[in-house]
């Protein structure tokens, strides 16, 4: 089973994969937590270059074939053969991202982005998403906060820095994926307390992992 966690800047992924991980922890699943960009020695590489806030002049297709050259050698290296062994991977960040952001937001045509991703994916696609959703405005002070507190390393913060026009784009990218997709996309009111959100995603978690083979 493919799970991937979605979602805007300060939406809360990092603290919900850590509940997922205790769920899947100590109820006996066997399991793998990955990112992306990175998730791979070589993809940490590409996260570096692709985080830097110094790199603030990153043509928009270069930054999305360095996301599909990342993509590729993660699904290669770790992502398929991990499903392979019938482990359960979580990830933070999959395609749906690149739509979002490079698609959405970055303006590029979704047939480019398509068939970049049709050539690394290897015909893997997420179970179920979970998309964290709330307004760019709450989402950037919470990941400022995170910055100022030294908890989100402010030289990794080039998305940070965008204009909120850019944010926005991004969200409505992922809420037409959503709409699109309702049987994959889980949208989870992130303005909810951490619990709460805890709670809606196990929920949802949950069903899915009774309704795969065993």
């Amino acid at each position: 089973m493919f799970i991937t966690m979605e979602g805007i800047e300060g939406s809360g992924k990092t603290t919900q994969i850590a509940n997922i991980t205790r769920y899947l922890e100590v109820s006996g699943y066997a399991y793998m937590v990955t990112r992306e960009p990175g998730g791979t020695k070589i993809g940490e590489k590409i996260r570096r270059i692709l985080l830097d806030q110094e790199h603030h002049m990153l043509d928009a297709m270069a930054e999305l074939l360095l996301y599909t050259a990342d993509r590729a050698q993660h699904v290669s290296e770790k992502i398929k053969p991990a499903l392979e062994e019938g482990k359960i991977v979580l990830c933070d960040r999959f395609y749906d991202s690149t739509i979002a952001y490079q698609g959405a937001a970055r303006g590029i045509d979704a047939d480019t982005i398509k068939t970049l991703n049709n050539l690394v994916l290897k015909d893997i696609s997420p179970d179920v998403t979970f998309l964290l959703d709330l307004s760019p405005e709450i989402g950037l002070l919470r990941a400022w906060s995170e910055i100022n507190t030294g908890s989100r390393d402010m030289g990794q913060s080039r998305f940070e820095c965008e204009k909120i026009l850019f944010h926005e784009n991004v969200r409505k990218g992922y809420l037409a994926l959503a709409e699109a997709e309702p049987q994959r996309i889980k949208r989870i009111d992130a303005t909810l307390s951490p619990g709460a959100v805890e709670d809606a995603i196990l929920t949802e978690l949950k069903r899915f992992l009774r309704s795969r083979p065993s």
